[in-house]
């Protein structure tokens, strides 16, 4: 088989060609269709966040080994499977759920693997999609696609879930009524507004640096698009949010200057939730935290339950497309380079003949 691979943090990939595996137990082997190259695919190249003040936090201290197959948001197609991999169609195309745990601790047991302390995430801690085979450990981390495009679908593993769970820990009684604000006008920007809709939600008001960016969230149907940058950015995200202080913001950045300009324009009782891994140290007032009443939730991708109500949504019709950019998969290294450098709007995503 072919993969793409980090040998070498802050390295090219460089292709490999290890055997082909063959599924055991209840594993399943898949020919790739598609796979997402995702803005935290960056972090893994990089080996590490940064964690602000001097601090970094290794990868290699969480359980990551090199060679590293990135790519975690996976479609395919089952090619074999395990003795007892039971209940899937040879040949149909599955959206592959990535962020498996250990199977055995609380959160994994209360379904909830995305939590897990000691995770086996594909793309992460597995082999992942930036390949023409993945192994998956269970059908159970697999969704039968239909006649979906694989390329289209490959992102809601990842940019998509993330965004579908960060909407669910806001709530509907106060997205369904008030405008959200979304810093970050990527793929998952993008994304969030399509589920916004689909959700009846009462739509965004997006923050970001890149004029492009913003263009592409307002032909998006986004409310408005605000300069995160402008020395004024809080007043004109009132100003469009009708003069009324706003409810809750999504943060898909996960800088100090988004999650301050966050704290600023946040009403008494709102909720900020932080997805992004950008990095860094914010500096939030203490003692204003409690007397605004705020609440501060990390949100880190979602859970198997999450991504299968979200493409229910999907199957029905209900998630308009979003901007989706096809390569061929000896261009993991050059799409990769090209997302670093900001120049991916929508959602790049690598296909396999």
């Amino acid at each position: 088989m072919k993969c793409y691979c980090v040998v070498n943090f802050r390295e090219p990939l460089q292709e490999m060609n290890p055997p082909t595996p063959e599924p055991q137990g209840s594993q399943v082997l898949l020919k790739v269709r598609a796979a997402g190259v995702c803005h935290s695919d960056i972090h893994l190249w990089e080996g590490g966040y940064d964690l602000g003040q001097g601090r970094t936090l290794s990868l290699k201290d969480r359980g990551v080994s090199l060679p590293l197959t990135m790519g975690h948001e996976t479609v395919g197609a089952v090619v074999s499977a395990g003795p007892d991999a039971k209940g899937l169609s040879a040949d149909r195309n599955y959206l592959v759920y990535p962020w498996i745990g250990c199977g055995k601790c609380v959160p994994c047991t209360a379904g909830m693997e995305n939590h897990c302390a000691a995770p086996a995430c594909l793309g992460v801690h597995r082999a992942g999609g930036y390949a023409d085979h993945i192994v998956v450990p269970h059908p159970r981390y697999l969704i039968d696609i239909g006649d979906l495009d694989p390329a289209q679908i490959a992102p809601y593993a990842c940019s998509g879930l993330t965004t579908y769970s960060a909407l669910k820990k806001i709530g509907a009684e106060v997205y369904r009524e008030h405008p959200v604000v979304i810093f970050g006008a990527g793929g998952l920007g993008l994304m969030s507004l399509t589920l916004i809709k689909a959700l009846g939600g009462a739509g965004a008001i997006v923050v970001d640096i890149d004029p492009a960016k913003r263009q592409a969230a307002l032909d998006a149907g986004a409310l408005a698009a605000i300069d995160g940058a402008a020395p004024d950015a809080a007043q004109q995200i009132i100003k469009a949010a009708g003069g009324k202080p706003v409810q809750a913001a999504i943060d898909l950045v996960g800088a100090p200057a988004t999650t301050s300009l966050a704290f600023d324009f946040l009403t008494k009782g709102g909720k900020l939730i932080i997805v992004g891994l950008f990095g860094g140290a914010s500096s939030w007032p203490i003692a204003l935290i409690p007397m605004k009443a705020m609440s501060i939730i990390g949100s880190y991708v979602g859970n198997l339950t999450e991504l299968q109500e979200l493409m229910e949504l999907v199957r029905a019709g209900k998630v308009p497309p979003m901007p989706v950019h096809r390569h061929a998969l000896d261009e993991a290294d050059s799409v990769l380079a090209a997302l670093r450098a900001g120049k991916v709007v929508g959602r790049a995503v690598l296909t396999v003949d």
